[in-house]
């Protein structure tokens, strides 16, 4: 079961729960450090944590050769060519959990749709987010899809120290607040923009930026600060 990031990895916590309920033993792969330590705090006895092999003939078919799978989910837009191919060689059964095809990508695989017809034909069905992510991949070409929903709105809600909780609450009071969500580099200066556009009519705007991946921390502070605002 892959997830590529934290969002991705995440959202498929509930389903590795089931799958081990059922007597399933999982193997959840990721391809961020940023995932691996937040999924591997996460994972449920009976679940293990590795990071998903490049994408190249022989590290894949090593990585099968030692687990060996059974079955095989990717969640979102997770398409590796030379893994799909991989495991349909081996009668993997691959399903795209979570499925999702922006107007972008979209546009990418149809410049390959040869390609897209190829790798979405080994895929056993596409669930996707949406019936905008469901056209996409059937005009791409993939003859098995469904509309299954988005598995993060059914993720539990992360869990949290309430007396942080109660603090941060205490720190921000009543100022008002607005967050810069999941950024990342070149938007912290936009949110930065707005902080300074807005700072006038609310003067005691706090501003809060959430960087996508945290090691960015120190990057945003500096942004912060050379705009002239104040950071913590």
């Amino acid at each position: 079961m892959h997830g590529a990031s934290v969002g991705e990895s995440l959202s498929l916590v509930g389903l590795v729960e089931g799958m081990i309920a059922r007597g399933f033993s999982v193997l959840v792969t990721t391809g961020t450090r940023s995932a691996a330590d937040l999924i591997g705090a996460r994972l449920p006895a009976g679940a293990v944590h590795q990071y998903m092999p490049l994408d190249a003939p022989r590290w894949v078919a090593r990585f099968l050769d030692h687990w060996q799978p059974d079955l095989a989910l990717v969640a979102e837009s997770e398409i590796w060519p030379n893994t799909v191919v991989a495991l349909h060689a081996r009668a993997i059964p691959l399903l795209l959990v979570n499925g999702r095809m922006s107007e972008q990508s979209f546009a990418g695989w149809a410049r390959a749709p040869r390609t897209a017809k190829a790798l979405l034909a080994r895929i056993a069905i596409c669930l996707a987010q949406t019936r905008d992510d469901a056209e996409r991949f059937v005009r791409l070409g993939a003859p098995r899809v469904s509309v299954a929903g988005n598995l993060k709105y059914d993720a539990a809600v992360q869990p949290a120290d309430r007396q942080q909780v109660a603090y941060l609450g205490d720190m921000i009071g009543d100022r008002p607040v607005w967050v810069a969500a999941s950024t990342h580099p070149g938007e912290d200066a936009a949110a930065a923009e707005a902080h300074a556009a807005l700072k006038d009519r609310f003067p005691r705007l706090l501003t809060i930026v959430a960087p996508r991946h945290p090691y960015r921390g120190g990057d945003v502070a500096a942004c912060a600060t050379a705009h002239g605002l104040r950071s913590a």
